[in-house]
């Protein structure tokens, strides 16, 4: 099936950006050595296959997931074959033991990316979850960049999100924090990083629960008042190429918004997709109606749909790249923009954070308005309502 007419679009974003570079970015790739954190992922499985295909001198990739590794390495062989250099997965948690072991064992890379978040909105509903979400998007990133400084690597790139820019959810938040700590940690190493759309059939995405929902014969819900931007999986990793190899120390890539990015709801990507697929959707009025009809309607060339509006938690009316206090470069590239930012930091916040969150975890007993209003501290126009509603109470 065409991503590229299931979210509104007939033509790549970066066709033009990516061939403008190419001499620069295969010269730099082929005679560098990277490490991928949380390779396994859509983006990072993405990236990873961008870097593969120019042939660099070493490449090794982390995650968490087995699984998602093996499918990796599958997808390359099958896609790409093989090259000299020395490619090697490696199924680690970042904030383990063993994962120290084996960077202090070798850590010699040119290059680390950091592609490892916890991107739901719905893993904010708890405390516990919510602290996990705080230990992977913020004190992992602030880990692994202190250790890319003492090995003396040339650049670091973490991948952040358009919900960054006047967050409203704590996920965004979280990774507005991110932010903070890169600019911070700018002094002593390039840092650069990329904020982009929802990624098209990610791991985890709505999109992706389509599929799951027609294997396992089961309604498609989708809510029809949210309109998105979207990236496909190959868009999201020529974004995180060009802005690790081509980005300024501090640089933010994002994606212009222009006519080669549409809005589009996810109810009219779930019509496009289930007449992609030889279906006609057909609207219920309750889940309980879409749960009934499934077993029947397929068979009659319908599937069951259930479109809602939004009303849960962190739901963002719309989005945004950047924010109206932030510095932009829209020339130097045809659909890539680039926030340039300056090193400003409050530093005695950000170890006031670092201080409450470690007192909390000591504890072994927070909540999440704890979390919240010390994210407040951080960022005071902080955009966050609370509902009392996640999506995990939805269908």
């Amino acid at each position: 099936m065409d991503i590229l007419k299931l979210i509104g679009r007939d033509k790549e974003l970066f066709t033009e950006d990516i061939q403008r570079n190419e001499a620069a970015l295969s010269e730099i790739v082929n005679s560098s050595s990277f490490l991928v954190i949380g390779g396994a992922g859509s983006i990072g499985q993405a990236v990873t296959k961008e870097i593969f295909k120019r042939k660099p001198r070493k490449l090794h990739v982390v995650d968490i997931s087995e699984n998602n590794m093996v499918e990796l390495v599958r997808d390359i062989r099958s896609t790409f074959g093989y090259i000299d250099g020395d490619f090697r997965t490696f199924a680690l948690d970042v904030a383990s033991i063993e994962y120290d072991g084996f960077w202090n064992n070798d850590g010699k890379y040119d290059y680390v990316l950091n592609l490892s978040a916890l991107k739901h909105v719905r893993s904010e509903k708890d405390p516990y979850t919510l602290m996990r979400m705080i230990d992977v998007n913020i004190l992992n990133t602030v880990k692994t960049v202190k250790q890319s400084i003492d090995k003396g690597v040339k650049k670091y790139f973490c991948v952040s999100t358009d919900k960054a820019a006047n967050p409203a959810n704590m996920m965004g938040a979280s990774k507005r924090i991110m932010e903070m700590f890169l600019m911070h940690l700018s002094k002593k190493i390039e840092i650069s990083t990329a904020r982009f759309a929802n990624v098209a059939f990610s791991d985890g995405s709505l999109l992706h629960g389509f599929n799951q929902r027609i294997q396992k014969r089961q309604p498609i819900v989708a809510p029809n008042d949210v309109k998105r931007y979207f990236v496909t999986p190959k868009e999201s990793g020529e974004l995180c190429l060009m802005s690790t190899i081509l980005g300024e120390n501090r640089d933010i890539f994002f994606p212009k918004l222009s006519e080669s990015l549409h809005l589009i709801t996810f109810s009219d990507i779930a019509v496009r997709y289930l007449k992609g697929i030889g279906y006609e959707p057909y609207l219920c009025k309750d889940e309980e109606e879409a749960r009934q009809l499934v077993h029947t309607l397929p068979a009659e060339g319908k599937w069951t749909c259930f479109f809602t509006e939004s009303d849960t938690t962190g739901e963002k009316d719309f989005e945004e790249f950047f924010t109206d206090n932030e510095e932009l470069d829209l020339s130097r590239f045809t659909n890539l923009g680039i926030i340039k930012n300056k090193p400003i930091y409050d530093e005695a916040l950000l170890d006031h954070f670092l201080k409450i969150i470690a007192e909390m975890k000591q504890t072994g007993n927070w909540t999440k308005e704890g979390i919240v209003s010390l994210f407040f501290e951080l960022i005071p126009n902080f955009d966050y309502i609370e509902k009392g509603k996640y999506l995990d109470a939805k269908m």
